[in-house]
């Protein structure tokens, strides 16, 4: 989900605070940035947003005027809770406990075989969501088929479907995600998560990436991928997936795909009715 879509002006508290700059053009992610509250930098297809813990307006205008490919659109202030959407509190989905938090500071102690510590960071999405959740509730029910397997997560954003799989039991996972803010994420919660052995993250597109062997695809993305993703030449030789990121009327018309091409619905999850996610295997 864009920045772009957030609320301008929230009045964040001064403790808690984003400052979210969005800029027209691309900013390396490797770039330096010289601010000591600078949090990440989020690179879509033209456009850059760069995240901070406190005001950075001077150097972004000098970041503008220096670099001649780079214009200014919007800047957003809202507290960390509101860029997120909520609260992040720990929950339970599919048998794990997933428990969020953030600024580098994990729980106590290190997490049990089903727990899965969670730092979004400032990438969006701290798990509670729906898809997310069933998502996860669908990976559970696969139980023990999981272990040895590969998995490929693709659209990984902050890594929490691609934790949920090591978990339960999962040999490889394949963490796919665009954005390199997300890659760094996910890498990051691996290693709080003991799971580095098994979860790989790389920068890369789903429909790119889904060519890789994998025994089960995970993907909770945008529909306007999902619709690509699932016609492209790597995911109709796979056996089995969980998709998800649908909206009723797009779910609809992926469901019709997903049938064409051969594949069964083997689950069908919408806690909500709005938002759904299918359990599809090969026929």
């Amino acid at each position: 989900m864009s920045p772009a879509a957030s609320h301008k002006k929230a009045q964040p508290n001064a403790s808690d605070a984003l400052f979210i700059y969005y800029l027209e053009g691309v900013i390396h992610p490797a770039t330096p940035m010289p601010h000591p509250d600078f949090l990440g930098n989020w690179v879509e297809e033209t456009s850059t947003f760069l995240f901070f813990g406190s005001p950075a307006d001077d150097m972004v205008q000098g970041f503008c005027r220096s670099m001649s490919h780079l214009t200014f659109i919007d800047r957003y202030e809202m507290t960390y809770e509101q860029w997120q959407g909520g609260d992040a509190e720990p929950f339970t989905a599919g048998g794990l406990t997933i428990t969020p938090f953030r600024k580098g500071t994990p729980p106590e102690g290190r997490p049990g075989p089903g727990d899965i510590f969670l730092d979004a960071g400032v990438v969006f999405g701290n798990g509670a969501h729906p898809t997310t959740s069933s998502c996860l509730s669908l990976l559970a029910r696969l139980g023990p088929e999981l272990a040895g397997q590969t998995v490929q997560d693709l659209g990984t954003g902050t890594g929490l479907l691609a934790l949920g799989a090591a978990r339960l039991g999962a040999e490889k996972v394949l963490a796919v995600d665009l954005n390199h803010l997300a890659v760094r994420t996910t890498l990051a919660n691996a290693r709080i998560n003991g799971l580095t052995r098994q979860i790989v993250a790389v920068q890369g597109r789903a429909e790119e990436m889904v060519h890789a062997p994998a025994d089960l695809v995970v993907s909770n993305i945008h529909y306007d991928i999902m619709k690509h993703l699932v016609v492209s030449e790597g995911f109709l030789i796979k056996k089995e997936a969980i998709l998800s990121g649908l909206m009723t009327t797009e779910a609809r018309t992926i469901e019709q795909v997903l049938k064409s091409k051969g594949f069964l619905i083997a689950d069908h999850l919408s806690p909500d009715g709005i938002w759904h996610t299918f359990h599809v295997k090969r026929g």
